[in-house]
């Protein structure tokens, strides 16, 4: 493998590295030497956790080499060849560390790497690029819950992951689980220490060698370089000391960092209400009862309870009763002012509220030891499902575990004042009228129930705690941070080194605009105020319509919110717009059940390989699964549409605090970040986020549509990843993006390598997260709605759909008699679809009814008028077969030659079908598209100018089809005839 030396340390590399990745390599290293904490932004596709990987592990092993050297210098005693021998090598392996002074004898130890990601199926993916470098013999662990490691029969079949927890402790220190009595023996294995296993591998090894993975996976971490874990088992302190992880001297690596902030406020939160107080008294309550029962039959030491009673006593469980009891009734004497909203009070309100029922800092240990040992008796002694496991004492243990995290000390009482605030507000009761059979009567509280929130409004909060455990190095890294400036300050702790890289990928592989206006000119703005109007819904529909059009294989079209998202599915199946989209892609929605969404991605992939279709639609929500760590590479994503600006819902209460926190922060400090610019922040980042499931390797290409006209506004393009923001152009109108979009994916498909189609790398890999919408697939050809779905539809007849509904709805709400054009005759109002094969026709004449010859003479026949606005009537008629065969019969010039123009004008007829005919065989799909586009927004518009640009476009570049630009004079408006005529006459001159 090739090597290159970045600040005095030689790293091996795959592939020769770009000029990127060493700048990511360099940054990593600068952290690393200097025990410095870092920020490093590299968009998604650059090699970003291959060279994370790389130059850390590297830096480790020469770390490694340097205290071996270094302990070789102090065993020497005479200087000798040997010992100036190390001294030069420990000297050089210093200066590669950055340590130039002698480590302290405790510090013998080589500091650890703990690479931390948000879900199991990123560590995954980290470990495989691992697989691949010339490091994959360092040893490695992976840490996980239960849920993905336990292979005990019994335990594993345990929906709640708190009672999976107490029934695992319980046969662990009952020794009545075979699979962790064979940890011991299995541990040193050399099948675990020579192979990278990730959270898939352990299961299959733990089944194969009979031993607990959970339980040998934290073996293995005791002497591996490398960690691997779920970012919140770093930073939630409980998770910390469950799996015994010691940060000190550790080297943390947060890869996917735009969630840490998140992360890190959740860890230290939690939410408590009345009825969980009742379940705590109700649960003690019971295994009083327990204990009396047994008591009275002597049988409270039995051989099935396993003992587990000695280990708290009547009077234990009488005291935590009282304890409940009393904070019961200072919940109850809580008076709420702001019933509608809820009152705030400071964080250090829990204490006083804790306190009422005598839990004080020194006590709340005791309380949560006698809890645990409770909890683990309840889920240990019941036999049914149904029966109290503990859930009501577990969580108030988790309460007092957050609330006394870091002891007593008025520095931080001080900050949970300044970081924490307790939201209370009414708990409200189950109103359903009809009755449940089902549901057992429960008495009605005479005080009402209150809900009381413990929230952490500061990341820094958690960050700073890990820093406290002697952390030697922090880099928080990820494709999406910017602007890093705001992301840094609301971490709260120094950050000394940032990057910002740019994207491998060149300008010509990627096309980023704003789209402020749909098809039919209608503003695209998902705003409160206009989201649910009927008209924008269409817009955005006829929008995605027409982009299913353009843009081959895979779109993804990213919603703001679930509900907007559901809205514009109802309308649009409503309206046939959906049947219209799934006609021409494949339709999936994504899945609200973790299971479903396997197979919904499994199904988009086969279609999308399907040379049959033409692609398909992913529809999803701005911060769902979709958006978060999918890899939709080459033909799997070849555009992403982000529908509108995906804020935090504006009214939750957690989103005002949090603003209300920032403003108060923002008083002492005018550089902080305003509550404002978070909530714009949080919607960018989303934004980011989505945006990165495209573009995913240096040869990839794709299309990123801003579809709101807030999007152009310019706050907001310098809070877009850096490496977008030179690409961003603004489209005035529709005709200008679909001929970018055109010539984009064009050149694309005729100079870029492309993918083998039915490759697996084109698999798209799902997450370990789940998500919270419904399933809606649909394929072409099935119906959606009640309105009947045509098997086949031409491509003019499809740009007619979407180009046609505003003037059909127009012209079905209008009942006034008016003169019909040729045009309008041929066209059927009652329905969207034109189809000539509906006219009447007499079997002894060749000419249709509508269009038969009047019996006067020629003279005195009436003149039909040719109206601009109903040419589009006729341009989208469907080829179908029945369709030109009818048509052809009713026209008795069909034949003419139009590179002449007719002796008499008025007789358009004779021009129309056989023009449009020719146009049809002369363009390509895409350009008859922008044909009628042209016309249509002629129609509109009136502006002459446009259209000759887009005539010009489409006939002059070949010289054969300049008698098809001059042909066009006979749908010119009348006004606008003579300057045609005048502009024809000039381009054939300079021709000649």
């Amino acid at each position: 493998m090739p090597e290159v030396t970045i600040n005095n340390v030689i790293i091996n590399f795959p592939f020769k590295p770009y000029s990127v990745q060493e700048d990511y390599m360099a940054k990593v290293i600068e952290c690393l030497q200097n025990s410095k904490n870092g920020v490093l932004e590299s968009p998604t596709g650059t090699g970003k956790t291959l060279s994370l990987l790389c130059s850390s592990l590297s830096w480790l092993l020469t770390k490694k080499a340097q205290l071996q050297a270094e302990a070789l210098v102090g065993a020497i005693e005479k200087p000798n060849f040997g010992g100036h021998f190390f001294n030069k090598l420990n000297n050089e392996l210093k200066g590669a560390t950055g340590d130039s002074e002698p480590s302290p004898s405790f510090n013998w130890a080589a500091p650890k790497i703990i690479y931390a990601s948000r879900t199991h199926s990123q560590l995954s993916q980290a470990m495989q690029e691992l697989k691949r470098t010339a490091y994959k013999h360092v040893s490695t662990a992976v840490l996980g819950s239960r849920d993905q490691l336990c292979i005990h029969p019994e335990v594993s079949k345990e929906i709640n992951s708190s009672n999976k927890i107490h029934m695992c402790h319980s046969k662990v220190k009952s020794r009545t689980c075979f699979y962790y009595n064979n940890v011991e023996t299995r541990k040193d294995d050399p099948f675990f220490k020579q192979e990278v296993l990730d959270i898939e591998d352990l299961v299959k090894a733990g089944q194969k060698y009979k031993c607990c993975p959970y339980f040998l996976s934290r073996e293995l971490k005791q002497n591996s370089d490398i960690t691997f874990m779920p970012y919140n088992y770093l930073i939630d302190a409980k998770a910390r000391k469950s799996q015994g992880i010691d940060l000190q001297n550790q080297i943390i690596l947060l890869d996917e960092a735009h969630n840490v902030e998140k992360t890190c406020e959740e860890a230290a939160s939690l939410q408590i209400c009345s009825t969980d107080v009742a379940m705590c008294i109700d649960e003690i309550t019971g295994v009083m009862e327990d204990m009396a029962n047994n008591t009275q039959e002597n049988d409270f030491l039995t051989e099935n309870s396993g003992n587990i009673q000695k280990d708290f006593t009547a009077d234990d469980l009488c005291i935590l009763k009282t304890m409940f009891m009393e904070l019961e009734k200072a919940i109850d004497a809580i008076k709420i002012i702001k019933r509608d909203e809820g009152d705030t009070h400071p964080g250090g309100y829990i204490f006083e509220l804790l306190e009422k029922a005598q839990i004080t800092h020194g006590k709340e240990q005791l309380v949560i030891e006698k809890l645990e040992k409770i909890v683990l008796y309840l889920t240990t002694t019941s036999t049914s499902p149904f029966a109290r496991k503990g859930n009501a004492l577990q969580k108030f243990s988790d309460l007092l575990r957050v609330v006394f995290n870091n002891g007593n000390s008025i520095r931080y009482r001080e900050k949970i004042k300044q970081c924490y605030k307790v939201y209370i507000q009414v708990e409200e009761q189950k109103k359903n009228n009809k009755k449940d059979v089902w549901e057992t009567k429960k008495k009605v509280p005479k005080n009402e129930g209150k809900i009381i929130s413990y929230w952490c409004f500061s990341p820094g909060f958690s960050m700073q705690q890990l820093i406290d455990q002697g952390v030697r190095s922090i880099v928080l890294t990820s494709g999406t941070l910017s602007p890093l400036k705001p992301f840094i300050s609301e971490l709260g702790i120094p950050i000394d080194v940032q990057l910002e890289n740019p994207h491998i990928v060149k300008g010509d592989q990627v096309c980023v605009g704003v789209l402020s206006q749909g098809p039919d000119n209608y503003t695209l703005n998902s705003s409160f105020n206009t989201r649910n109007d009927p008209k924008y819904i269409a817009s955005l529909g006829r929008t995605i319509l027409n982009f299913s059009c353009l843009i081959p294989h895979g779109l993804l079209v990213f919603f703001p919110s679930y509900p907007i998202m559901h809205k514009c599915k109802d309308e649009w199946q409503n309206t046939g717009l959906w049947t219209k989209i799934a006609d021409r892609k494949s339709i999936y929605v994504e899945p609200q059940r973790k299971d479903g969404f396997t197979n919904v991605m499994n199904e988009y992939c086969e279609k999308i390989k399907d040379p049959s279709c033409k692609g398909a639609i992913f529809m999803a929500v701005c911060r769902g699964k979709v958006s978060e760590g999918l890899d939709f590479a080459n033909a799997n994503g070849r555009a992403v549409l982000i529908t509108g600006l995906p804020f935090p819902p504006l009214k939750d209460p957690r989103v005002i605090l949090k603003q209300r926190y920032l403003e108060e922060i923002r008083n002492n400090d005018k550089e902080a970040l305003s509550g404002q610019q978070w909530y714009q922040l949080e919607a960018s980042r989303a934004v980011n986020q989505a945006v990165g499931r495209i573009i995913r390797h240096k040869n990839d290409y794709g299309a990123i549509i801003f579809c709101d006209c807030r999007f152009d506004n310019q706050n907001f393009k310098k809070q877009l990843s850096a490496w977008l923001r030179p690409y961003i152009k603004k489209f005035t109108n529709f005709g200008i993006i679909t001929k970018d979009l055109r010539e984009f994916f064009k050149y694309a498909e005729r100079t870029l390598p492309q993918p083998n189609m039915q490759s697996n790398a084109n698999r798209i890999s799902v997450p370990a997260t789940s998500a919270s919408f419904d399933t809606t697939v649909t394929r072409a050809g099935q119906n959606i709605s009640k309105e009947k779905s045509e098997t086949t539809r031409s491509m003019e007849d499809t740009i007619r759909i979407y180009s046609h509904v505003n003037e059909n709805e127009q012209n079905n709400k209008s009942n006034e008699k008016k003169k019909k054009s040729f045009f309008e005759l041929l066209a059927t109002e009652s329905k969207p679809v034109i189809n000539f094969s509906e006219s009447k026709a007499d079997k002894n004449y060749n000419t249709c009814e509508l269009t038969k010859d009047i019996t006067e003479p020629l003279a005195k026949k009436r003149k039909i008028k040719v109206l601009p606005l109903e040419f589009n009537a006729c341009l989208s008629a469907p080829s179908t077969s029945s369709s030109v065969s009818t048509t052809e019969k009713g026209s008795t010039n069909a034949s003419q030659n139009i590179h002449e123009e007719p002796a008499d004008s008025t007789d358009k007829k004779a021009v129309v079908k056989p023009y449009l005919k020719e146009v049809k065989r002369s363009l390509s799909e895409d350009n008859y598209k922008i044909f009628a586009n042209m016309i249509q927004e002629y129609s509109k518009t009136n502006n002459l100018d446009k259209l000759l640009e887009t005539l010009e476009k489409l006939f002059l570049p070949k010289e054969e089809l300049f008698h098809l630009f001059a042909g066009f004079k006979h749908f010119i408006k009348k006004h606008h005839i003579s300057v045609f005529e005048t502009h024809v006459t000039r381009l054939r001159s300079k021709r000649l």
